[in-house]
């Protein structure tokens, strides 16, 4: 199994918006093929930061999804509104 961790800081101004849109695409990420949970996280000390954590059955459904028409349309509202560039990490859940 691969678990995607990614790290978004926002600009004030976007976090109640990125709510409502994630809202809305987490149960479509959940139920793409080979994922099997995904969730949303902020940052106990700074309220401008969260993190997604999905879970995947391998690297080849994960990049699936990143090559997805729900990614990209995501990703091109998400992007233009962080502070600070993305970072992400695949971890191997041992």
């Amino acid at each position: 199994m691969l678990v995607r961790v990614v790290k978004m800081h926002f600009s004030p101004a976007f976090i109640a918006e990125f709510k409502v849109l994630f809202k809305s695409v987490q149960p479509k990420i959940a139920t793409f093929k080979g994922c099997t949970g995904v969730q949303l996280l902020q940052d106990h000390n700074n309220p401008e930061i969260y993190f997604t954590i999905s879970h995947w059955a391998d690297e080849t459904h994960l990049n699936a999804y990143r090559d997805s028409e729900l990614f990209k349309t995501t990703w091109a509202v998400v992007k233009p509104n962080f502070k600070m560039k993305a970072e992400a990490w695949s971890l191997l859940d041992t």
